[in-house]
């Protein structure tokens, strides 16, 4: 047979179909004409990488701030994110470069601006009239430490507090100094000799703005004149503060201290407070003081028209209540209310009718910051009850440990799986509207239905309608809920094979057409479910249980690779012994020798009511063999035409009938080979007899575990929660659905060297099995860590009641292709290059009796050819598209001629390889390790992109990466969060439009009103003309060494993006003056620095001159 022609591969253009390929269909059709090429549409202008949008709960939050008139809140973190969120659907996620901690944020109410201040000492000013946020100014403190902010409402001057006890005030509007300073000083008692620590709290009066709150860390409450320049009253208490608030009418303000202790002060009588409560504290019966009790981190006070004030706080527990839930206080009237949190309280605000702090305040709800989550309290109603949050914040609800994504599904999927959601909705929230409601939605471009699953570490699986760029939870399925329980320890099963979270989920299997759904748990079980809609209750679960175990002593590699042999109890000279008594929770030397033939989880053997939706199929579980541990799963397929699944692990591959519930192929990876292992490997014992599988195939294997299963196979360490999967590996890097590839090795330790084989890669379809093939068949495709493409026929039965009776027959074909690196994905397109999908049964309710005749059934099971062309005719080619770590190939069936080959990378290796469709096409999209997400053409695999986007810094992003079709793809960022991107160049165009505006033009709510006498006798809210008392013109100019303004990069181009009319006008002519002003700024202030320095010059010429006056010539 003649060679391929390359030259088309070279120059890039469209592909041609070998010659060989050619040559053989003209053997098989002397008639037929020559093969046509494949014309490819896809182009690199197709592609652009960028982000689209960030779902899930703020990961590490730090700081809270609300909007009462927009109804905007904002959700600062630890490490510099900023995320926006107004109604449902209406979210934003903004970076601060410096990746430094959000202290505090400070919205400009009403104005769609919000600052910024974070732990490296730099405020900024954003612009929230964008759809992308964008930060117009910045301003460095160099020598002081900023500890708190304040910006009064309706002012420009926001009020800077230090670490030295100093209050700088910044003007918002050009983000400069003024040079009028609060020093600490100044502010305390003249007699103090000590000083009073950090400004902790910073608030005008709020019926006097010329009256200053300052309140230090070392107990110091001071009440400054701003006009004047001095204190008007000093109040001191000997425990730390940690916050003050006002009572609406600026007579009182409350402080909480560090002994969780409430001080409420007259403003008038500094010398003691006018109450003290101890809220958690127990009163002692002889008039002591109450035991000191834990900080009262935050307290407000908040005032309503008809009844008493609330004083909200969080902290202040008594200490002896150990192991006590993080909890808020809502002290009302002679009430109080102890609310419990699930996490600790990082902030909390109390959202109120007026955004005016000298009126009645009418709260009606509080917003309580978690370290994991965010709780709305209805203070209106009885026994404050929670609203129901509507934003996907419970991603992390237990921690995701596997990720997958389907663009484009059935249209009926996502209300079928709502509908059935729907059911498992808590009861007891709030009966009112969810009260932020600021922003609106963007325009839905994409149309089509996005699917995201998450599998987690108890064992559920979360369905997500991801439809544009939205995320809403649909169904949550628990998948533990077939197994027993241990109630205690001591109760526990012996044959766990992970000490924490034995149900997690490893690996997803989904079938959106026919809504089947296999997944593969890390305990080394698989469950299979169907859909229905019907409740059923199932009296006995169907189980099955397999016996995977296959000894060898030795491999060699062709590559000359060799393990090295070491003495292991059970296992032979594998390159990972497994010593049974070295896992914590197995005591295989039982007295009846060892473990043998024991699944590691218990299936319930009593009835199950299954509620609408997933409902168990069948449960299959891994034994231990001899003593030896059941191996994780390392990849799993189902197919729902066959009625049949596969999964494989280190040790090899089994094949199950789900339909009949028997067990059809069960071999070592070795087996598969048959006489044709490239691999030198001897079977160390003699092999134990076993019942043959319906295949009529011996039940063989090896058993112990690959570089993936280091994490939870029996020598290794206790497994961490977080990385509650095989694959999250120490710091060596793994991925999702196989291990190391040989390249890999220098970076692991010589036991862990890679003498194993793995199955990586599994796919049923319809193709040529054999170079000899006239015609496609079922078979399934298997791919290996040693980069092994192996072929399994399947001979099905007729459909209808024959499925159910007789046998499906299951051989090895003796194909076997070779790649660089392990096998990660399989697909296959036919002649005119489009997609071959696996055969598929469309969806029915199985729950129903059906009333039909044979022949309508047997219709019905026949498999469903979904190839976009017209339908496989005999004879005709098809291709299939293999991707490795390494290299991608596209191989000619049935010549199993390479047509194509792409090495996909030399020095990294491939995480994540997906076959997508796009813009009425096909392409095979990579993510690497080094970070570079690539695409390449379908099937000359041409490079179409290749961009660095993110280093694989741990093993989340591994293990949850994923693309899809239509140009999609996402991670989990962090794990809380999901990132979502693009590599669609049409998707990034229109993602403008669909991004939802946080800012909406909203009247301000109308100042209270003073009242006649008030206004008569000087009463009511006094204003200040802070321009006059903080503009350059009377306060003069702020040091320059103390802080370096940095414009922002949304200038003008930040607000090009902005709504246009009025708002967008008024917004770019205001930047453009602010600019302008800026530029004219520095030239003043670089004149100036001209004139002083030629000022100094003359001064200096004129002292030279007076000193040599009188001297001679000879005495200098």
């Amino acid at each position: 047979m003649r060679k391929f022609n390359i030259r088309k591969v070279l120059d890039g253009l469209t592909a041609g179909s070998s010659s060989a390929s050619q040559q053989q269909q003209q053997q098989q059709h002397p008639a037929a004409n020559r093969e046509p090429e494949i014309q490819e549409t896809l182009q690199s202008e197709h592609f652009q990488l960028c982000k689209t949008v960030r779902h899930g709960f703020p990961y590490q939050p730090s700081a809270l701030a609300f909007d009462p008139v927009q109804k905007i809140l904002a959700v600062g973190t630890q490490t510099g994110a900023l995320r926006l969120f107004g109604r449902p659907g209406v979210e934003c996620y903004c970076q601060h470069d410096s990746g430094a901690a959000v202290i505090q944020l400070q919205f400009l109410i009403n104005e769609g601006a919000l600052v910024s201040a974070l732990a490296d000492d730099t405020l900024h000013l954003w612009n929230l009239r964008q759809k992308r946020p964008a930060i117009l100014h910045s301003l460095k403190f160099c020598r002081e430490r900023v500890t708190f902010c304040h910006l009064p409402f309706q002012s420009k001057w926001l009020y800077v507090g230090t670490e030295r006890g100093n209050i700088h005030i910044v003007n918002v509007e050009s983000f400069t100094l003024s040079g009028y300073v609060i020093m600490w000083n100044k502010a305390i008692e003249l007699s103090s000799k000590s000083h009073p620590g950090p400004v902790v709290h910073i608030s005008d009066n709020p019926m006097d703005e010329g009256k200053l709150l300052i309140g230090f860390e070392s107990g110091t409450v001071v009440l400054w004149d701003l006009k004047s320049k001095k204190a008007d009253y000093r109040y001191t208490y000997d425990e730390a503060i940690h916050s003050v608030a006002w009572h609406h009418e600026g007579k009182q303000f409350i402080c909480s201290h560090s002994d969780g202790t409430l001080t409420i002060w007259n403003v008038r009588s500094p010398a003691k407070p006018v109450q003290t409560i101890t809220p958690h504290g127990k009163q002692l019966k002889d008039g002591k003081k109450p035991e000191p009790c834990k900080p009262i981190l935050k307290v407000e006070f908040k005032t309503t028209r008809s009844g008493e004030p609330f004083i909200i706080l969080s902290g202040g527990l008594s200490y002896d209540t150990v192991g006590r839930r993080p909890c808020l206080t809502v002290m009302h009237g002679k009430s109080t209310a102890v609310l419990e949190m699930d996490y600790s309280i990082v902030d909390f605000l109390t959202l109120c009718e007026t955004p005016y702090p000298n009126d009645f305040q009418e709260p009606y709800a509080v917003v309580v910051l978690l370290e994991k989550d965010l709780v709305l309290i209805d203070l209106a109603q009885n026994g404050y009850p929670i609203f129901e949050n509507p934003y996907p914040l419970s991603i992390h609800e237990s921690p995701v440990t596997c990720c997958e994504y389907f663009a484009d599904c059935p249209v009926d999927l996502i209300p079928a799986l709502y509908s059935v959601g729907a059911r498992q909705k808590r009861q007891g929230y709030s009966k009112k509207e969810w009260p932020i409601n600021g922003g609106n939605w963007g325009l839905g471009v994409q149309s089509y239905p996005e699917i995201i699953i998450t599998g987690h570490a108890d064992g559920s699986v979360k369905f997500w309608d991801a439809s544009a760029i939205t995320l809403q939870v649909l169904y949550k399925l628990k998948t533990s809920k077939v197994f027993e329980k241990s109630r205690n320890k001591d109760d526990r099963p012996n044959t766990d094979i992970v000490d924490e979270d034995p149900y997690a989920i490893q690996i997803i299997s989904w079938c959106p057409e026919s809504r089947m759904l296999c997944i593969a748990g890390v305990s080394a079980h698989v469950i299979i479910y169907r859909f229905s809609k019907q409740e059923v209750i199932t009296e006995v679960i169907p189980m099955l249980e397999v016996r995977l175990l296959y000894e060898i002593s030795d491999v060699e590699s062709p590559e000359g690779e060799q393990a090295p042999p070491l003495p292991t109890p059970v296992g032979g000279a594998t390159p990972q012994p497994i010593p049974p008594q070295s896992h914590p929770s197995t005591s295989s030397s039982s007295s009846d020798g060892l473990r043998d033939n024991v699944p590691c989880l218990k299936v319930k053997n009593s009835p199950l009511k299954q509620s609408p939706g997933y409902q168990t199929e069948l449960v299959i579980q891994l034994v231990w063999v001899s003593g030896e541990p059941p191996q994780q799963i390392t990849s799993l397929a189902v197919n729902s035409s066959y009625g049949l699944v596969v999964f494989g692990n280190c040790n090899g591959i089994a094949m199950v009938d789900y339909l009949q519930k028997a067990v059809l192929l069960n071999l070592g990876t070795i087996e598969l080979y048959g006489s044709n292992d490239p691999y030198r490997r001897e079977p160390r014992s003699p092999r134990k007899s076993r019942q043959p599988s319906g295949a009529g195939l011996c039940d063989i294997s090896e058993g112990t575990a690959v570089p993936e299963d280091r994490c939870k196979s029996p020598t290794s360490a206790k497994m961490s929660r977080k990385l509650s999967l095989p694959t999250d590996l120490k710091p060596d890097l793994d991925i999702k659905d196989n291990s190391f590839s040989r390249s890999r090795s220098s970076s692991v330790t010589s036991i862990d060297k890679e003498s194993r084989e793995a199955i990586s890669a599994l796919h049923f379809c319809e193709t040529f099995t054999r170079k000899a093939d006239s015609s496609p068949s079922p078979c399934l495709w298997v791919g290996t860590t040693l980069g092994t493409v192996l072929v399994i026929a399947l001979n099905l039965p007729p459909g209808g009641e024959q499925r159910l009776l007789q046998p499906v027959i299951v051989s090895p074909s003796g194909t076997i292709l070779r790649l660089k690196g392990a096998i990660l994905r399989m697909a296959f397109l036919d002649t005119t290059g489009c997609l071959v999908p696996p055969a598929y049964e469309s969806w029915r309710e199985h729950n129903v009796p059906e009333e039909k005749d044979e022949k309508e059934k047997s219709k019905k099971r026949r498999p469903v050819s979904v190839s976009p062309s017209s339908s496989q005719e005999i004879c005709e080619n098809q291709y299939a598209v293999i991707c490795s770590e390494k290299q991608a190939k596209v191989i000619s069936l049935p010549s199993q001629n390479c047509a194509y080959k792409q090495n996909i990378t030399e020095t990294s290796f491939v995480l994540r390889g997906d076959i997508v469709a796009l813009n009425n096409s096909i392409c095979l999209a990579c993510f690497c390790a080094n970070g570079h997400i690539m695409t390449f053409s379908l099937p000359s695999l041409r490079p179409l992109l290749d961009v660095y986007y993110l280093p694989l810094t741990n093993m989340r992003i591994a293990r949850t990466f994923c693309f899809t079709n239509n140009g999609q793809a996402l991670y989990l960022v962090s794990p809380t969060e999901i990132q979502r991107l693009t590599y669609s160049q049409e998707t990034c165009e229109n993602l403008q439009e669909m991004l939802g505006e946080l800012f909406t033009p909203v009247e301000t709510p109308e100042a209270p009103n003073r009242g006649f006498f008030k206004g008569l006798f000087g009463g009511g809210a006094q204003s200040l003309d802070r321009e006059e008392l903080f503009g350059e013109s009377s306060s003069g100019k702020a040091s320059r060494s103390l802080a370096q303004h940095i414009p922002g990069p949304g200038g003008i181009e930040g607000v090009k993006g902005a709504a246009s009319g009025v708002v967008g006008e008024l917004a770019r002519a205001r930047l453009a003056l602010d600019e302008r002003g800026q530029k004219l700024g520095d030239l003043e202030e670089r004149t100036a620095a001209m004139l002083s320095s030629a000022d100094s010059f003359s001064k200096h010429a004129h002292e030279m001159m007076l000193k040599y006056k009188d001297k001679k010539w000879y005495q200098f």
